[in-house]
């Protein structure tokens, strides 16, 4: 009897990687050994003010995607493939990506350092709890819900509404039952009652605040400025009025620190910070970034979601308050997700079908246009399935040949940096290229305006609604003289517009504002659409379902 061999997992894949220490990807990276802090032999901080300032600055190479359907399109794994195919063709690169958080891990997506033989590495360790950046974020936003609510407690000095607080407790865990609660109860001694919530971790202010402040001395500036709630008199009350600023940088100070990994081929990476890309802006850790540039030619990132979500978000917020531009951008899409968006069933994905290809094209094709409307000619990865056939590969290579897109076909699942070269030599030779980018709107812009030209030319909408609470709250923001933040769209992620359910390419659609939260702290106006929410839940078969661990310590079923 012949024994069925089992597929590799993500997970096996990783434990059969024969890693580097982490002070000899230090070394040959450029970083000074004073400046790593080891945690353990594989994972490593690094202290910025170690390392000696630079004028030298690498390249950008953004990465974003079609829009994500259930099939899986594999952004981050074509990240880490292209950064180490740039690395064989003798390129000095690095990876910056963000963290996971342990509510898609232990929910729907499962894990987020790549797959297959482009993973980044140790995968365990940074799905779980890594080096406490989250919790370390969690626990000062808890704190700050602490303070606020002993401060009500204790005399009320700054005259806080409790029925006006807008700052809610994080928990880094899809909880729904959590979204809505009430605080306070059990009689005087135990505080004031009042109505509370919990977002998840990646939605927090403070995230984001930690994912874009340039030193210490900005990110305490930044938390002094978030608006926790209004006083009776409407007026607004900022950390800064508290007085915990300074309490709260301390917190966050050791996780401000980057964190130093590698790919299964020992391509540094620095993954750090995590905000979701449709409640949040998506981008790994600005900090990060400026360092990675520092040190190498070419600094390859990816942003949360398609290029209607992360990638926008990546040129309006953090390229704007980074004062920097891409390079080039990478679209990465597949079979699966375009058959998906030409209306076929996830259950018959594998049945090759050209013309549901053909069909779901239109998707990939606005995904291109939005790209170029910042000036930026992308690069469309193929990421290719041991299931496609090879008529259905060929149909969107030709569409983009027949569109003068630039396109290569990766198989960095399988073959790690090997089946990238196709694409780093594209990208390689895409930066090379005159860069026209420019961003879709000005600080100056209304708020109206900046609303419009993101659902009329990013998603593809007619215009935008505004519901009466959204107006109350455009209202004061515009008397606070906040209006000059750009904008952070809160949004599903499936579709273009704020229903999920249509895929492909939706026209003509309205865009409902339900809500616009100032994060004065961040530096944006976050603006709720649909039914998103900043809470996620469980799905009906979580992937925690399939985990677990032996006698030995080992992870079984991470994906």
């Amino acid at each position: 009897m012949i024994e069925k061999v089992q597929p590799l997992t993500d997970l096996t894949i990783a434990n059969q990687a024969i890693m580097q220490p982490i002070t000899k990807i230090a070394e040959q990276s450029g970083i000074p050994k004073e400046a790593i802090e080891p945690y353990g032999n594989y994972k490593a901080k690094i202290d910025i003010d170690k390392i000696e300032k630079s004028t030298k600055k690498g390249k950008v190479i953004l990465v974003t995607a079609t829009s994500p359907t259930p099939a899986g399109e594999g952004k981050s794994t074509v990240t880490v493939g292209l950064s180490d195919a740039m690395r064989r063709l003798g390129k000095k690169t690095m990876i910056a990506l963000r963290e996971p958080s342990l509510g898609p891990v232990m929910g729907i997506k499962g894990g987020a350092t790549g797959g297959g033989y482009a993973q980044v590495l140790p995968m365990e360790d940074i799905n779980l709890h890594f080096t406490g950046d989250l919790h370390a974020i969690t626990t000062a936003n808890n704190a700050l819900s602490a303070f606020i609510d002993n401060h009500i407690h204790r005399g009320n000095e700054l005259n806080i509404d409790p029925r006006r607080v807008i700052w809610k407790r994080v928990l880094d865990m899809n909880d729904r039952a959590l979204r809505n609660i009430v605080v306070g109860l059990g009689g005087p001694a135990q505080g004031v009652p009042r109505e509370d919530g919990f977002d998840i971790t990646v939605a927090s202010e403070i995230m984001a605040v930690f994912c874009l402040a340039s030193n210490l001395t900005d990110l305490k500036e930044r938390l002094a400025k978030i608006v926790i709630g209004h006083t009776y008199e409407k007026e607004p009350v900022t950390v800064r009025d508290l007085g915990v600023e300074g309490a709260l940088t301390l917190l966050l100070k050791e996780a401000f620190k980057p964190n130093l990994v590698q790919t299964i081929e020992g391509t540094p990476a620095l993954v750090h910070g995590g905000p979701f890309a449709n409640i949040a802006h998506g981008c790994n850790s600005l900090v990060a970034t400026n360092v990675a540039r520092s040190l190498v030619d070419y600094v390859i990132t990816e942003a949360g979601f398609g290029s209607d979500l992360g990638a926008e978000k990546f040129m309006n917020i953090k390229a704007r308050i980074g004062e920097f531009s891409p390079n080039a951008v990478v679209i990465v899409t597949t079979v699966r997700a375009l058959k998906m968006h030409g209306d076929v069933h996830k259950k018959e994905l594998k049945t090759a079908n050209v013309d549901a290809v053909e069909k779901g094209i239109v998707n990939l094709a606005k995904h291109i246009e939005t790209i170029r409307a910042f000036g930026v000619e992308p690069i469309v990865s193929i990421n290719r399935f041991i299931t496609d056939s090879d008529a259905e590969v060929t149909k969107i290579h030709a569409w983009c040949q027949s569109k003068g897109i630039r396109v290569a076909v990766t198989e960095v699942w399988e073959h790690g940096g090997a089946g990238g070269l196709t694409l780093a030599k594209e990208v390689i030779d895409a930066v090379k290229q005159p860069n026209h980018f420019d961003l879709l709107y000005r600080s100056e812009d209304s708020m109206l305006f900046k609303l419009e030209k993101i659902v009329q030319q990013v998603y593809g909408g007619r215009g935008i609604h505004l519901t009466d609470e959204a107006k109350r709250d455009l209202q004061l923001i515009e008397q606070n003289g906040w209006e000059s933040l750009p904008v952070c769209m809160a949004k599903t992620q499936y579709s273009f517009s704020d229903n999920p359910e249509l895929l492909g390419r939706t026209e003509a659609f309205i865009v409902t504002i339900r809500q616009i939260i100032p994060k004065l702290g961040a530096g944006f106006l976050v603006c709720l659409t649909g039914d998103i929410m900043t809470m996620p839940g469980l799905p009906a078969q979580p992937a925690a379902l399939n985990m677990d661990v032996d006698e030995s310590g080992n992870a079984k079923g991470l994906m």
